[in-house]
């Protein structure tokens, strides 16, 4: 790029730069990296002077009021290409990427979370205080206007693909409610709009904020919503109530503040920035072809299902449609995968079964110390599936005292995977030969567990070479 190439040596004296194509994501903005010796700066091309001019401006003010932006450093004369500060290559999204996919997110991970969230309500709160607003772009403001906009994106863009038939006028009778509810709160606050983990930029593990050219003044609910319902986030929900606590101690900071009320308001605007962003992928991936937005449908859709257990009562008509919609057989793929528990007898003299999932093994229970009906000849020649030895330990009553505290260990387990979305449950039982103590004790959690859940259990009977799926 010829241009950016001018203002790199304009700016640093340093010619003939290398020059790296970086990857984009949604918006029509390219990026690049420019390095000379020890120099290196990113590189914009945008192809909307206004919006630039927002960015530019935004950053300037942003950078005085003490919060991390990238400093833009040269500007061409047409304000179509500038210079700005080079964050590295670390974005928030791809530091949690250990959490996002298995749900369990470190105490690293976290610290970053709690950071980023926490230094939002001072991005909106200190990001608003001597702002023109006349600068941003499109709009200076959150109102109805930009409210039905968005509404009427995920109609047209992501609605009316599926084909659903539907009552326009009664649909838009419930958006006019949902945008007078969002409207209620008139606030002096920088609503950032898409604040999102990959516009998160990690430099020396502190968190810089980019790509907030299209924020506004509004209601600080929509940025917490789009940060913490980021449809690839996956963060589970007690997560988001860490998070949502350590939003709310951030922005006491600067006025009252009420976390059942902020919950409350906060609900409204996760149904909004949900249809907004189906809306979004529908239009990137159906019209613009662009298959990352079509891939984003399904974890959008969960959030939406998530979203749903709880009636919308004040939007009766849209709660009713959104319930026909997620139901379609198109996105019958886009559920969450369901949990499979895999449960095992064994043998310990030959080796605690392999975890093939990867996920480390599960609980592995001892049957060791309960009576062996092993020791007497006539139950070698069956298992703990066959009634003489059932009638045995039953009898004999260690195993049902042994079954009695296991079963509320494994049951809270299991309900804490299914809230969770994890899709693995490993549990094995093992003896001295794997033949009747572990298979008894095995038979009897995988059937509770299938009984009391409904989710899949593959229940594998090592020693005796038995497979069994309880569906």
């Amino acid at each position: 790029m010829r241009q950016l190439t001018q203002l790199f040596t304009q700016h640093t004296g340093k010619t003939n730069p290398s020059v790296e194509a970086l990857p984009t994501s949604g918006s029509n903005r390219k990026y690049f990296r420019l390095q000379s010796d020890n120099i290196s700066l990113i590189g914009v091309h945008g192809e909307s002077v206004d919006e630039n001019r927002a960015f530019i401006r935004l950053s300037a003010h942003f950078r005085e009021r003490g919060l991390n932006v990238p400093e833009v450093l040269a500007v061409s004369d047409d304000k179509m290409f500038y210079l700005q500060q080079d964050l590295g290559d670390t974005v928030l999204f791809d530091a949690i990427k250990g959490g996002r996919s298995t749900g369990v997110f470190s105490h690293e991970e976290k610290e970053l979370l709690h950071n980023t969230i926490s230094i939002l309500a001072d991005f909106q709160v200190k990001g608003a205080q001597g702002l023109d607003f006349n600068i941003c772009y499109p709009l200076s403001e959150f109102n109805h206007r930009s409210v039905m906009w968005d509404l009427n994106y995920f109609k047209y863009s992501f609605l009316k693909t599926t084909g659903i038939d539907f009552r326009e006028d009664l649909l838009e009778n419930d958006f006019e409610k949902l945008a007078i509810t969002l409207l209620e709160d008139k606030s002096d606050t920088f609503m950032y709009r898409d604040f999102q983990s990959r516009n998160v930029m990690l430099s020396n593990n502190t968190p810089y904020f980019i790509d907030f050219q299209g924020g506004r003044r509004g209601p600080v609910y929509y940025d917490v919503a789009s940060f913490l319902w980021q449809a690839k986030a996956n963060f589970p929900s007690e997560l988001r109530e860490e998070l949502i606590k350590t939003y709310v101690e951030s922005l006491s900071k600067y006025k009252q503040v009420n976390e059942t009320e902020f919950k409350n308001r906060l609900r409204h605007f996760v149904l909004f920035r949900t249809l907004q962003v189906l809306g979004a992928y529908g239009f990137r991936g159906y019209f613009e072809k662009k298959p990352h937005f079509i891939q984003s449908i399904p974890y959008a859709l969960n959030n939406l299902r998530e979203l749903l257990t709880e009636e919308l009562s004040e939007y009766p008509y849209l709660d009713a449609m959104l319930r026909e919609m997620i139901d379609l057989k198109e996105f019958a793929d886009s559920r969450k995968r369901e949990l499979e528990v895999r449960v095992f007898s064994f043998a310990y003299k030959k080796g605690i079964p392999n975890d093939a999932s990867g996920n480390g093994g599960g609980y592995v229970f001892d049957c060791r110390a309960i009576n062996n009906p092993g020791k007497f000849e006539r139950y070698s020649n069956v298992t703990g599936l066959d009634e003489p030895v059932i009638k045995f330990l039953e009898d004999d009553g260690e195993i049902v005292d042994f079954l009695e505290n296991i079963y509320p260990l494994v049951d809270r387990h299991v309900k804490r995977y299914l809230d969770r979305n994890f899709t693995n449950l490993m549990i094995s039982f093992g003896c001295t030969g794997g033949q009747h103590r572990s298979v008894y004790a095995a038979q009897h959690v995988a059937e509770h567990i299938n009984r009391k859940f409904g989710v899949k259990v593959l229940l594998v009977h090592r020693e005796q070479n038995l497979e069994q799926v309880l569906k």
